[in-house]
C-alpha cells in the first residue's frame, strides 16, 4: 500500500519526510498475511500458502455436508432432495463465479507483481462493479425463473414446492455468494490465503449454528434452510469487507463506471473461465451416463468414490490455486525463470502429496467407501474404482499445477481447450471403451489412462505452448 504524504516539521528544526516510514509500517503489517511471491524462496512460501487454501477448500467442502446432514435429519429425504436438485443449479451459476474469480486472481496478481498501485485499484473497482451487476442480475432472473429451471431438469412434482422455494431465496442472497467468493479472490491475488481461510469458517460456523435454529427451533422448514446458508453468507460477506478495510489488506476506491478496456479484458477472461467450470460439470455428467449403464449398484459405488474423489483432490486444487497467484504475479514483472522455478516446484510437491494420498487411498478404499454405503456389491465397485484411479491421482494433480501456471498469464482459452480434450476426448470416451471391454471394472481403468494422458498435453503446451506470448498489459 502507498500513502502519499508531504513532509512533517517537527519542533521546528527538522523536517522528515514520512512517506517511507508509513510505506514501512503498513507494509510490515500486511506481510503478516500477504506474501510477495516475486523475490526469495519458493518451496516454503508454495508450502504456507497452499496450506490455508487447502483447509478453506476442505470448509467449503463441509459446509455443504454440514447443510446436507441437517436438511436429511430435520426435514427428511424429500427436503434433502430438493436441496440437492436446486443445489444442481446454483452449481452452475456458481461456476460462472468461479471463471470471473480465476480472470480476477490472473489479472489481480499480475497488476500486484508490476506493482501497478492505480491499475490494481481501477481493475478492482471494474471487477466490483461488474460482479455486483451480474449478481444482481443472476438473482433476480434466477428467482423468476426458478420453477422453469427446475422443470428443465426433471424435478419430481413431489418436491417441486420445496425445491423452488429454496432456489428462489438462494438466488435472493446471490450478492453474498458473490461477493465472499470474490473478495476471497483478491485477498488471494495478493498473496494472502490466511484470511480467506478465516471467512469461510465464520460462514461453516454460522450455518451449523443457525440450520438447526432456523428449521426445527422456529420450525422454517426448507425456508430456514434457505436462510441460514444466505444470511451464513451474507456474514461472512460482511465481515471479509470490514476486515479488509481495518486492515487496509484491499486497496479499496470509489466505484465509478469501468473503462471499456477493462470490462473487454475481464469478460474475455472471465468467460472462459466460466466455460471451463461447465465443460468439467458437462463432462462428469456424460461420464455418469456410462455408469448408469451397469446398474443401481456401479452407481451407488460410483457416487460414493466421487464423493472421496472431490475430497482427495483437494491438495492438488489448491495448488492450482495457489501457483495462478504465484506465477501470476511473476508474469507481471516478467520474470520467467522464476515462473519456471515455481512450476518445476510445485510439480515436485504435488508428486509427493499426490503419491501420499494415493497410497492412503489404497490402503483405506473400503472403509471410506462405506461411510456412505453398506451395499456390499456397491462397495465392492467403488473400492476397486478408487484404488484404481488412486494410482494416477499424481497424473491428476500435475493438470491441475500446470494449467494453473499456463492461467495465470491469462491464457483462458488455451485452458478450456484443454479441459475439453481433458473430459470430451479422454476421460469421457476412454471410460466408455474400457468398460466395454473390461466391464464395470473398465470405467476406473479408462479414467486413470485418462488423468496420464491429459497431465501429458498439460506438460507439452506448458513447455512448447505459446501461453508465455500472451501479454494482459502493456508496460
Amino acid at each position: 500500500m502507498y500513502i502519499q504524504t508531504g513532509s512533517l516539521a517537527l519542533n521546528g528544526r527538522r523536517s522528515y519526510n514520512i512517506t517511507l516510514y508509513l510505506k514501512v509500517f503498513v507494509g510490515e503489517k500486511m506481510k503478516k498475511n500477504q506474501y510477495d511471491f516475486t523475490t526469495g524462496p519458493i518451496l516454503k512460501p508454495l508450502i504456507l500458502f497452499s496450506g490455508p487454501i487447502m483447509l478453506t477448500n476442505l470448509l467449503q467442502t463441509s459446509f455443504q455436508i454440514v447443510d446436507s446432514l441437517w436438511v436429511g435429519n430435520i426435514l427428511g429425504a424429500e427436503a434433502l432432495g430438493a436441496v440437492a436438485v436446486a443445489t444442481t443449479i446454483l452449481v452452475t451459476v456458481l461456476s460462472f463465479i468461479l471463471g470471473l474469480n480465476n480472470a480476477a486472481l490472473t489479472i489481480l496478481s499480475q497488476q500486484y507483481g508490476r506493482r501497478d498501485d492505480a491499475g490494481l485499484r481501477n481493475y478492482l473497482n471494474a471487477f466490483i462493479v461488474i460482479m455486483s451487476m451480474m449478481s444482481v442480475g443472476f438473482g433476480i432472473a434466477g428467482y423468476i425463473s426458478a420453477e422453469p429451471l427446475l422443470r428443465l431438469i426433471g424435478t419430481p412434482e413431489a418436491i417441486m414446492d420445496m425445491a423452488v422455494t429454496y432456489l428462489q431465496i438462494s438466488f435472493l442472497g446471490m450478492f453474498f455468494l458473490f461477493g465472499y467468493n470474490f473478495i476471497n479472490t483478491v485477498l488471494r491475488a495478493l498473496g494472502d490465503s490466511k484470511t480467506p481461510m478465516r471467512i469461510v469458517l465464520i460462514a461453516v460456523i454460522m450455518n451449523a449454528v443457525l440450520a438447526p435454529f432456523f428449521m426445527f427451533v422456529l420450525d422454517l422448514g426448507i425456508v430456514g434452510a434457505a436462510l441460514a446458508t444466505v444470511i451464513s453468507q451474507g456474514l461472512a460477506f460482511l465481515y471479509s469487507i470490514q476486515h479488509s478495510f481495518r486492515h487496509r489488506l484491499i486497496p479499496f476506491s470509489r466505484p465509478s463506471l469501468p473503462k471499456k478496456e477493462e470490462v473487454s479484458l475481464i469478460l474475455g477472461l472471465g468467460i472462459p473461465g466460466g466455460l471451463q467450470m461447465a465443460v468439467i460439470h458437462a463432462g462428469i455428467a456424460a461420464i455418469l451416463s456410462v455408469v448408469t449403464g451397469f446398474g443401481s449398484d456401479t452407481v451407488a459405488g460410483f457416487s460414493a468414490a466421487q464423493r472421496l474423489d472431490s475430497l482427495i483432490m483437494l491438495p492438488a486444487m489448491a495448488l492450482g490455486t495457489a501457483v495462478n497467484s504465484m506465477a501470476g504475479q511473476n508474469i507481471g514483472v516478467g520474470n520467467w525463470s522464476r515462473v519456471k522455478k515455481i512450476a518445476r516446484y510445485a510439480s515436485l510437491y504435488n508428486f509427493g502429496l499426490m503419491v501420499t494420498v494415493a497410497i492412503l487411498a489404497i490402503i483405506f478404499a473400503e472403509h471410506a467407501i462405506r461411510l456412505f454405503i453398506q451395499d456390499e456389491a456397491a462397495v465392492a465397485f467403488g473400492t476397486t474404482y478408487l484404488r484404481t484411479v488412486a494410482l494416477c491421482y499424481p497424473f491428476l494433480g500435475l493438470n491441475f499445477v500446470l494449467n494453473g501456471i499456463v492461467r495465470a498469464s491469462g491464457a483462458m482459452y488455451q485452458v478450456l481447450i484443454l479441459n475439453i480434450i481433458s473430459f470430451w476426448v479422454l476421460r469421457f470416451p476412454l471410460a466408455d471403451i474400457f468398460s466395454s471391454i473390461y466391464g464395470e471394472t473398465g470405467i476406473g481403468i479408462g479414467m486413470g489412462v485418462s488423468f496420464i494422458i491429459s497431465s501429458a498435453f498439460a506438460y507439452l503446451y506448458y513447455k512448447f505452448g505459446g501461453w508465455k506470448r500472451k501479454v494482459l498489459f502493456k508496460n
